[in-house]
């Protein structure tokens, strides 16, 4: 069974331990997950186990041929090669295994005089490893993983440098995935997929038979994903078997006793610090506060730190002002970036006080586009898009953090723009944002990307409005800082229009959705009342017939489906009609998919023999016969790999 373990490894950063004595192992059927604050030393601890950062003490040991893949955070580009290409690198080892048999099959028909048992048991471990790995589906395998990561069939052929960073980094997930590693270690691999590659990447780890560690800030996905954690907290590492909402459990218990006493001490810290706050410049007092400065350099000095993770959080939006009961009314939005296709089309809305909706789809339906209408900062539409009396908008996109400039602190900053009932807790907000200790200090303009995304979501949260936009809100929030966001959002006395892909957040958040759908002249617009597990249930209900397909908000809208009946029943027999041939086509296709596939089994089951054909002695020992048996594996991998080909298509058409 692969493996890859060590023991007793340590490793600092200056004064700093990030690793101490750490052990853990990691095994064909691992489903792991690395949980631990930010900058807790999870994304070093992965590289020291893929064999790229060293210790500085301890023992690593992976199985001698185990393949292990990695997948950083972020940092990986794909250039010189269509996406086709550079996923048939990931089956590089494949490459080189048959190289490899190619070199002991001419050896093996030059060695007329006798066996030679080493050549010919590498050659037999060669055709194991390529059959476990999947060699001869690779095409089928890399198509398969591409697709369900959210690429199309015409990505296939286009240039990678043609694709964004997020797609860059799928593709990235996706070689990780194809290589059929005996060990995956991902880091963050859901940074940058919608809710339907999260999905399809959760089934594929729940048939995955190798072993796998990850670290992912989306809990529903560790939770259907993962058997055990283990947390990183103060350069110690805890193995907890389970699920992450199990882990969170037990963990709050263990540290119930711990979390008090650091409550305790937190205020009594505070009120030392307020004490010498107010009495230090004063003689009278000047004696009473220098010992209570050594009591407070006491405490400090044994301050209790607990994960940040279990620290309770919370805060509350400014009161938002009065509006109607309608909040927006759009009717007939339409946008089209070219003639063949509506990215909206005649889209109908309406959104009432206090509702929560979250907008659906995959990448490219039209979400942000919709979102930037209804905030206002983009008018290039036709139809009209009304807000009710008194509602004020609050809207955030990741291209917020393009207007968060200049020298001030980002303390200042929040100082200057919150209401003064909120100062006094800045510090705790920022916390909850992941801006701790002297980070609050650092100038807006030394902020990475990700620091400014959080700056300018903390900016829109404390201003008073009661309609808020927010277009992907936890993209770079931890797990904690998200469930703070949606316990603050839960509790906001205004209504909520939001786009996500975290669906542990959707679920907590949602009362009703609304569906895009690309589809190929327009995207389709349905609209379910109910939350987000209502909404999945009903499309998995649509899906297997239980009830019918309906909701739709778009094109199909109330006014138009009143205006429809008289055109019905010509466009229903059309419809029948149209069924009815791609019906006969659909079974055409199974047959040929069906034949296919047994005339696959039966190719490779002559290769099979023909191999085994080539381990006899009286054969690989002669060399006219040896030469004769590669001639004919040769020919039946060449049949094999036209056949993939062609099942490959029929399949892709099916």
């Amino acid at each position: 069974m692969a493996f890859v373990q060590f023991s007793q490894v340590s490793l600092a950063f200056g004064d700093r331990d990030i690793l101490k004595n750490v052990s853990i192992n990691l095994q064909a059927g691992s489903k792991a997950a690395l949980t631990g604050a930010n900058g807790a030393g999870k994304s070093t601890l992965i590289k020291v186990m893929a064999g790229l950062q060293q210790p500085d003490s301890g023992n690593r040991t992976a199985q001698k041929g185990a393949r292990i893949a990695y997948l950083p955070q972020s940092g990986l580009t794909h250039h010189g090669s269509t996406l086709r290409e550079e996923a048939d690198k990931a089956f590089a080892f494949g490459y080189e295994l048959m190289q490899e048999l190619d070199a002991i099959g001419d050896k093996l028909a030059q060695n007329a005089d006798g066996a030679n048992k080493a050549l010919l048991e590498r050659h037999s471990e060669i055709l194991c490893e390529l059959e476990a790995s999947g060699w001869n589906r690779r095409s089928a395998t890399a198509e398969q993983v591409l697709i369900g990561l959210g690429f199309s069939h015409a990505d296939l052929d286009r240039r990678t440098e043609e694709f964004s960073g997020g797609w860059q980094m799928r593709i990235a997930l996706a070689k990780a995935l194809m290589v059929n590693p005996d060990i995956l270690l991902l880091d963050e691999p859901t940074n940058y997929l919608d809710i339907e590659a999260r999905a399809w990447l959760e089934k594929f780890l729940g048939d995955y038979k190798g072993g796998f560690l990850l670290v992912s800030h989306d809990r529903y996905f560790l939770d259907h994903t993962i058997n055990e954690v283990y947390e990183l907290f103060n350069g110690d590492l805890k193995r907890y078997p389970g699920n992450f909402t199990h882990y969170e459990k037990v963990r709050a218990v263990e540290l119930e006793t711990l979390i008090a006493q650091y409550e305790e001490q937190q205020a009594e810290m505070a009120k030392l610090e307020d004490f010498i706050r107010r009495f230090g410049v004063k003689a009278t007092k000047a004696a009473q506060a220098q010992e209570r400065q050594k009591m407070l350099d006491r405490l400090k000095a044994n301050e209790i730190v607990i994960p940040e993770s279990l620290k309770k959080i919370h805060f509350t939006f400014p009161p938002a002002p009065h509006s109607g009961r309608l909040v927006v009314q759009a009717e007939q939005v339409t946008k089209s970036y070219d003639e063949s296709r509506a990215v909206l089309d005649k889209l109908d809305l309406l959104v009432e006080n206090g509702e929560r909706l979250v907008v659906c789809g995959h990448n490219g339906a039209g979400k942000s586009t919709l979102l930037r209408y209804i905030a206002g900062v983009d008018s290039a539409y036709s139809g009209t898009i009304k807000l009710g009396a008194g509602v004020s908008v609050g809207y955030f996109s990741q291209d917020n953090a393009e207007t968060i400039k200049g020298s001030a602190t980002i303390l200042e900053t929040l100082e200057n723009e919150a209401p003064l009932e909120l100062v006094p807790r800045l510090r705790d907000m920022l916390g909850a944002f992941l801006f701790r200790g002297d980070d609050v200090f650092k100038s807006l303009d030394v902020l990475s990307g990700g620091e400014k995304s959080r700056v300018a979501l903390l900016r829109l949260l404390l201003r008073p409005v009661n309609l808020l936009v927010l277009d992907e809100p936890t993209n770079h929030l931890d797990m904690h800082s998200k469930d703070v966001l949606l316990d603050a959002l839960k509790s906001f006395g205004g209504t909520v229009i939001f786009v996500s892909h975290d669906r542990g957040f959707i679920e907590g958040l949602a009362t009703r959705v609304l569906e895009l759908t690309p589809e190929e002249t327009h995207t389709r617009a349905r609209n379910f009342v109910g939350g987000y597990a209502y909404y999945m249930q009903r499309i998995e209900d649509e899906a297997a017939g239980i009830v019918p397909t309906e909701g739709t908000a778009g094109a199909a809208s109330t006014r138009q489906a009143a205006a429809e009946p008289a055109e019905q029943k010509s466009a229903g027999k059309q419809n029948w009609e149209e069924q009815k041939k791609a019906e006969a086509e659909r079974r055409k296709l199974e047959k040929e998919v069906s034949r296919l596939e047994e005339a696959i089994a039966a190719c490779e089951e002559r290769l099979l023999e023909a191999q085994n054909e080539m381990a006899k002695p009286e054969v690989y020992s002669n060399g006219e016969k040896a030469k004769a048996c590669q001639q004919k594996i040769d020919a039946l991998n060449a049949e094999l790999e036209q056949l993939n080909e062609r099942w490959e298509e029929a399949a892709g058409r099916l």
